[in-house]
């Protein structure tokens, strides 16, 4: 977890400290006020999805797995498997193995079966964070191709190239 997160939060503070430059600078100066709100606006609103996004994807793919992991394991007696698919069809809670155990515990279930139920419970806690960071890596990738519509230089301004331009190093 830490590597990504750590990836994660360079890339977002990285991009941070620019986005608010190049928003100002993509609008007119009269304008920039109103830019400047709507990147903060923009941010807020990408940040909110992004994090339903990924949680609804985290649990729906914690969910699933669990579910398999021990809906196909043979030592996981048959009662366990249906109060599971049961309590857990409409989505399951991030539940660590503590609280997990403890539940195990107050059901009276055997040592080899709450083995199994916590294994199941790892995997699948891996298996969801991998979901939810692949489609969230997938989203930054879209991200890049949109950016290409950013404007190379501010509307109004003088273009940069061309016969237009004006060189303030010539004299004569």
């Amino acid at each position: 977890m830490t590597v990504p997160l750590l990836l994660a939060g360079l890339g977002i503070g990285a991009l941070a400290s620019q986005l608010g430059a190049v928003t100002v600078s993509a609008v007119p100066d009269e304008d920039s006020p109103e830019g400047g709100g709507l990147q903060n606006t923009g941010t807020n609103l990408g940040a909110s999805i992004g994090t339903a996004l990924a949680g609804s994807i985290l649990i729906a793919s914690l969910t699933s797995s669990f579910l398999t992991g021990i809906q196909q394991n043979p030592t996981v007696p048959a009662e366990v498997k249906a109060q599971a698919s049961v309590e857990l069809a409409g989505g399951g809670p991030f539940i660590s193995d503590a609280d997990l155990q403890a539940a195990l515990d107050q059901a009276g279930a055997s040592q080899e079966t709450a083995t199994a139920v916590l294994e199941a419970n790892r995997q699948a806690r891996l298996d969801g964070l991998r979901a939810a960071l692949v489609v969230l890596a997938g989203v930054a990738v879209l991200a890049l191709f949109a950016a290409r519509r950013i404007p190379a230089q501010q509307p109004g301004s003088a273009p940069s190239s061309g016969p237009e331009a004006v060189n303030f190093c010539e004299t004569g």
